[in-house]
């Protein structure tokens, strides 16, 4: 981290000019030169690109790539779903500067399982392709069945002081990462792909890799600045979610951040989605399972420029299962159906099960492959 103090606010544009910036990226196309320091957010994203498509020109460049994506037919029967892997990190020192001298009903009478509280060691048991979901069990044949219902899967830990932050703020972060995921997950007007207001209200609007990111992507998503890297969104005139339960299991935990007056909040959730197709009488459910590891830091503004109380994001990570690859970058997840998918060639990569969490996310596939069950 650096020691120098900016002028400007978290998310600032640095000191260096769109003109020095483009020269180094012409220069490290063409064999290499020194870096400008402190380069800006939309640099930073710039060179992932550049990176990634050298990877794709069969150049090996340095650094960590941007994953590429590929469609892969299922390997097994029609109707295996599509797995999509995001990944996103953010370094803290980069979008929060010091202050000058700071130190619903499933359909099933299955009990719900225990609230995780550490990390399971192996998938949940089942058959590779259960019994059907229906508009009434929309669940059926899913270990979501005995998972806890929407809001409910999400328990906040008893908070205590840590990394000079005291027990109410770090109790106010755990709060305010639970209503992040609320906001984001299970919200009906954000899955319906409406402007999510309560979950942007929740993060800090000086950050410009977090907050200013998500807002640009709502406005022009893409593939380097995704909504779905935050938020869960279906395109209402394409589906909608099948009843008024949404199936959640994780954990939150915290700790000390990266500097005296913090906390950050690791979230590590899946969410279950039970979708029909919008037309009139459809009544096949499809399920997609997205699994998000979120890492969101709260800052003490006595030492930090930050806006008191709001949320600062570290890193984002999502996988989805059952969702059309070949429609990345558009902003909503796109459930694929049975009745719509035909066989195809057997997939060349192995095959994940979106139910599986004893795995981080970083240990999965980083292309889009299939997925063993829904």
């Amino acid at each position: 981290m650096g020691t120098s103090t900016p002028e400007g606010r978290p998310g600032d544009e640095p000191s260096v000019s769109d003109k020095e910036w483009d020269d180094f990226l012409r220069g490290a196309a063409e064999g290499g030169r020194d870096a400008p320091v402190e380069p800006s957010a939309r640099a930073r994203l710039v060179t992932q690109r550049l990176r990634a498509e050298e990877s794709a020109a069969g150049r090996t460049p340095g650094g960590n790539e941007r994953p590429r994506r590929r469609r892969w037919r299922p390997p097994l029967i029609a109707g295996v779903a599509a797995l999509a892997l995001a990944v996103v990190a953010i370094r803290p020192e980069l979008v929060v500067d010091r202050l000058p001298g700071a130190g619903g009903g499933s359909g099933t009478d299955a009990a719900p399982l225990a609230a995780e509280t550490a990390p399971p060691t192996a998938a949940p048991s089942g058959d590779l392709f259960p019994d059907m979901p229906t508009l009434e069990e929309p669940f059926r044949g899913s270990p979501a069945v005995a998972w806890a219902d929407g809001v409910a899967g999400i328990e906040v830990p008893e908070a205590r002081a840590v990394g000079g932050m005291s027990r109410d703020q770090v109790a106010h972060a755990l709060r305010s990462t639970k209503e992040l995921l609320v906001a984001s997950n299970l919200d009906r007007a954000t899955l319906r792909g409406e402007h999510p207001a309560k979950a942007l209200g929740l993060l800090d609007p000086l950050q410009k890799d977090g907050h200013g990111l998500m807002e640009k992507g709502l406005r022009d998503p893409r593939e380097d600045q995704d909504p779905l890297w935050l938020l869960s969104r279906f395109d209402p005139a394409e589906v909608r979610v099948a009843g008024d339960t949404v199936k959640t299991r994780g954990r939150l935990t915290f700790a000390k951040g990266d500097r005296d007056g913090s906390v950050e909040v690791k979230a590590d959730y899946t969410f279950v989605y039970p979708l029909v197709k919008a037309e009139p009488g459809a009544d096949e459910v499809a399920r997609t399972i997205v699994r998000r590891e979120l890492t969101v830091a709260l800052y003490d503004p006595a030492g930090t420029v930050t806006t008191p109380g709001r949320l600062v994001v570290i890193a984002w990570k999502s996988t989805t299962g059952n969702t059309d690859c070949a429609r990345d970058g558009d902003g909503f997840l796109h459930p694929q159906f049975r009745t719509d998918l035909a066989p195809g060639p057997e997939g060349s990569g192995p095959a994940v099960d979106p139910y599986d969490r004893s795995k981080d996310l970083d240990a999965l596939p980083q292309e889009c492959g299939t997925v063993t069950r829904t």
